[in-house]
């Protein structure tokens, strides 16, 4: 019997060093390869032009609604100037006289000094209602004096737990709110977007990631009160393009409550019915913050302080929740970035390995920005995945400016170490943190592969030693993300039988420099076999 698909005409890759030249899809599996494909023939016929077909990517780690949400607030993401700033906030104010509040994202924090944005700089624009911008890291938040105002934050206010308040030298506040417990004392005041702005949010998301070859995403920040149902909505319309599977955020200070309401919400993702498009069972930790904000939980003290960071969880009970979670049956999955947060999330989940039965766990901890090499081997003797932004491993502003001045020489060089992670037999897959960073998995390759910013600097790479083979890049973005996915025996490979979720670039970017590989476009994607994008 013919098949529905059959492309030919171009490179279709089967894993590092393996190629055929021609692939068949029947239904929504390949049905397949080289020259049977070709022999079989097909209902339609697609010349792949000289291009390269690959599974469809995995994203490790992203925030998809909160990418989407970005579109309706001020366009400040790709902003490169203070002063552009606050005149697309100004427009927008302007746009929306009867708005009362405003609130977008997300802000370059190397634009500021030491990443401080003042309150008075907003003022200039919006005075009579309260602003609140998100950075970039999502860590960090800039508002105007109104918003400060409402939320009764002066001179005299303590940072709260796990926060800090930027201020000036005289105490009073900057304008400068991190972490969560930070910015939360004035975004708590902001409403809630609507489930129809929210699902509208979703789906502009799943269009971005259809065009950027994605075709399975790890939505790595749902909460518990409703977070689902924007997934919920797009599944019943038969709009969610993206495969995704949602983490649940638990709280260091009750998460033990949250434990029977986590079951809840993934039993009603589950009776979806529909567990190869969406599922639930995963639990987000937040261990600690980030190290540009000096927020990220460090063994060591920050240069010129005694300053170690932020836990947010305390080891004890980070361990005892992760323990309680996993004997559920959830996925663990823990942002950790300071070598003492992975430090401590290796230890609650080698803790959980020891205290609960045996079961197919998986694991997962991302960002691992920077790891005590002695930690290193653990996560392939625990079999934890590394949900990686390798993108953020090159000397970018945000790197010179804010990162490296807080780590020293010795430290910033140990950062990302992606090439001695996959010597050692860890897993890992390529993870964006989207909307922090560009959701293009080919830039994360390509920056993984060379350890260059986009001008190709420093010639040599940065840390050359730590960069992953593009190919190798590939199977992380592929075969690793099928893996965190449970999902190995049915997707991110390109074998009969699998499902057809493919990504069709314009060119071979394995037949060139690495750098090169950042000048591929996508063409299309497909997802079990329908296709979700056209260029």
């Amino acid at each position: 019997m013919s098949a529905d698909l059959l492309f030919t005409g171009g490179q279709v890759w089967l894993g590092p060093g393996r190629r055929t030249t021609a692939l068949a899809v029947t239904g929504d599996r390949v049905s397949a390869l080289g020259d049977e494909a070709v022999a079989a023939g097909a209902a339609t016929v697609i010349d792949l032009d000289g291009g390269l077909l690959l599974p469809g990517f995995s994203d490790g780690h992203c925030h998809p609604p909160q990418a989407g949400l970005e579109k309706i607030g001020p366009l400040v993401s790709d902003l490169d100037s203070i002063e552009a700033i606050v005149a697309e906030v100004a427009r927008f104010a302007a746009a929306n006289p009867d708005l009362e509040w405003i609130k977008g994202g997300s802000y370059d924090p190397s634009l500021a000094p030491g990443g401080t944005f003042l309150a008075t700089w907003l003022d200039e624009v919006v005075s009579d209602r309260p602003v609140l911008l998100k950075a970039h890291d999502y860590h960090t938040a800039w508002c105007n004096s109104k918003a400060l105002e409402l939320a009764g934050i002066t001179a005299e206010t303590p940072d709260p737990e796990d926060g800090v308040i930027d201020r000036l030298p005289d105490g009073t506040p900057a304008g400068t709110l991190r972490e969560p417990n930070g910015y939360g004392l004035v975004e708590s005041l902001f409403p809630s977007a609507t489930l129809a702005q929210q699902t509208d949010a979703l789906r502009f998301a799943c269009q971005a990631q259809a065009a950027c070859g994605v075709t399975w995403m790890q939505d790595a920040w749902v909460v518990e009160d409703g977070g689902h149902l924007p997934y919920l909505e797009l599944l019943k319309a038969g709009e969610l393009s993206v495969r995704s599977n949602l983490a649940w955020l638990a709280e260091p200070d009750r998460w033990r409550d949250q434990l029977e309401v986590f079951q809840k919400v993934r039993a009603e993702v589950d009776a979806a019915g529909q567990p190869e498009l969406l599922s639930a069972y995963s639990i987000k930790f937040f261990a600690d913050g980030v190290i540009e904000s000096a927020t990220a939980d460090m063994l060591e003290p920050y240069v010129d302080t005694h300053d170690h960071g932020t836990a947010i969880w305390e080891p004890d009970e980070l361990a005892a929740a992760v323990v309680a979670i996993d004997a559920l049956g959830f996925q663990t999955h823990i942002h950790a970035i300071g070598d003492a947060a992975v430090r401590n999330s290796l230890d609650a989940i080698e803790l959980a390995v020891k205290t609960n039965p045996e079961w197919d766990r998986r694991p997962v901890i991302t960002h691992v920005q920077l790891a005590d090499p002695v930690d290193l081997p653990r996560f392939a003797e625990l079999d934890v995945t590394a949900a990686m932004q390798t993108f953020w491993a090159q000397q970018d502003d945000l790197m010179l400016q804010l990162t490296a001045p807080r780590l020293g020489e010795e430290r910033s060089n140990r950062q990302y170490p992606v090439q001695t992670l996959t010597k050692l037999g860890a897993r890992v897959s390529i993870a964006s943190d989207w909307p922090v960073s560009t959701n293009y998995p080919i830039d994360a390759i390509a920056v993984a592969a060379t350890r260059q910013n986009a001008a190709g600097l420093p010639s040599e790479g940065w840390v050359p030693d730590e960069r992953l083979p593009l190919e190798d890049g590939l199977l992380a973005a592929t075969a690793g993300g099928a893996y965190q996915g449970f999902a190995e025996n049915s997707r991110g490979k390109l074998e009969a039988g699998f499902l057809a979720d493919l990504v069709w670039l314009d060119r071979d970017i394995t037949a060139d420099e690495p750098i090169k590989a950042r000048q591929a476009k996508v063409v299309a994607t497909w997802v079990g076999g329908k296709q979700t994008y056209q260029r």
